[in-house]
């Protein structure tokens, strides 16, 4: 094994020796069982049942069968050494026929060792995004994180949608692969009537949710804001989940929907990092460097979005209105000339006055 293969030279030692007590056994196995005639026509399958379950990670399964296809040639190499010539077709067949189920009797080891780990790592991967949705940076989480792989993602952002019917293991596992096709790194699991979605590696958090939105059932599909790393993903699911709460307010939301966009909608809920925010983008500068900007804009949504009304009342030109208004949205990032963006402004503007009395 050492001569034909250099992975096996770079097992621990402890691999190495599981893997020559395996291979002894095998050998043992099927000289018993030629020297007991054969019986029941199959040959034994038991070659891994002491195998550990570590040992599955250790080698892969197309390692593990060129394992015995060598230990197979070795006793088929000394088949002449073990019998007379006229029982060596006889011994060669059943050498043939222990192959065969060695091979099967791999792939069963395997494909337990699989399920065993999919369903730990699935645990894993639920226990890891609860703790990011309590906000539980701490070195469990780190342990967690490394043993699925996450120690060293870059790119964190939460997406949250409503769970489709049915088996929702089967849900996880579409949401999951539909972000990996994407080239992204997926933690999901179920929280209550909705499914979490971290995903790791993104650039545009929105764009890639635009791919996998149909994943969810219908209703609204909100997304956190980009962190840097999964250990500050908390504040992404935070308000991504809030926004889920609050974007019934919103019949209208596109699908995906950016947290930031219901910011107005989550404040209304009493969110105060949504109050403190939409206060902080919107009122704060116009208040402070744009004064003459928040008093028109004022004015304008007092007057019920009529220009020339609000014109007469500020003693102002219509087009110093228009002028004001337009940069306002430059500024800002709102239109005032827009029945949504107005709306927020109003609850911008509202939430500043009562959250910055001291200006």
């Amino acid at each position: 094994m050492e001569t034909e293969h250099s992975w096996f030279r770079e097992l621990s030692a402890d691999d190495r020796s599981w893997i020559s007590v395996i291979a002894q056994s095998g050998i043992q196995s099927l000289l018993s069982w030629y020297a007991a005639g054969c019986p029941g026509g199959s040959a034994p399958d038991d070659m891994f049942t002491s195998a550990p379950s570590s040992l599955a990670k250790a080698i892969s399964l197309h390692q593990a069968l060129d394992l015995t296809r060598t230990a197979i040639a070795t006793v088929e190499d000394a088949v002449p050494d073990l019998v007379d010539a006229e029982e060596q077709p006889e011994l060669r067949e059943a050498v043939l026929t222990y192959s065969r189920e060695i091979a099967f009797t791999a792939a069963a080891f395997y494909a337990r060792a699989a399920e065993r780990r999919g369903r730990w790592d699935a645990r894993l991967e639920s226990l890891v995004v609860h703790a990011v949705v309590r906000g539980e940076a701490d070195d469990t989480l780190a342990s967690r994180a490394a043993e699925l792989g996450w120690e060293s993602v870059a790119g964190v952002a939460v997406v949250v949608g409503p769970l489709p019917e049915g088996d929702s293991r089967t849900a996880l596992g579409e949401l999951r692969a539909a972000v990996l096709e994407l080239g992204r790194e997926a933690l999901v699991a179920v929280l209550g009537p909705r499914m979490i979605c971290i995903v790791g590696g993104t650039q545009d958090p929105l764009a890639d949710a635009t791919h996998v939105v149909e994943r969810f059932a219908p209703g609204p599909v909100v997304v956190g804001p980009r962190v840097p790393h999964l250990f500050a993903a908390g504040r992404s699911a935070r308000a991504a989940i809030s926004g889920a709460d609050a974007a019934r307010a919103w019949p209208a939301a596109p699908r995906p929907v950016a947290a930031d966009e219901l910011l107005a909608e989550r404040a209304l809920l009493g969110e105060q990092p949504a109050r403190r925010v939409l206060a902080d983008r919107v009122y704060l500068p116009l208040r402070k460097q744009h004064p003459e900007l928040l008093d028109t804009v004022q004015a304008y949504l007092e007057r019920g979005t009529v220009l020339e009304a609000t014109a007469r009342d500020l003693f102002l030109h219509p087009n110093t209105v228009r002028y004001r208004l337009r940069r306002v949205a430059e500024v800002v990032g709102l239109d005032p000339h827009t029945p949504r963006d107005a709306w927020v402004l109003q609850v911008a503007l509202a939430l500043g006055r009562m959250s910055h009395r001291h200006l």
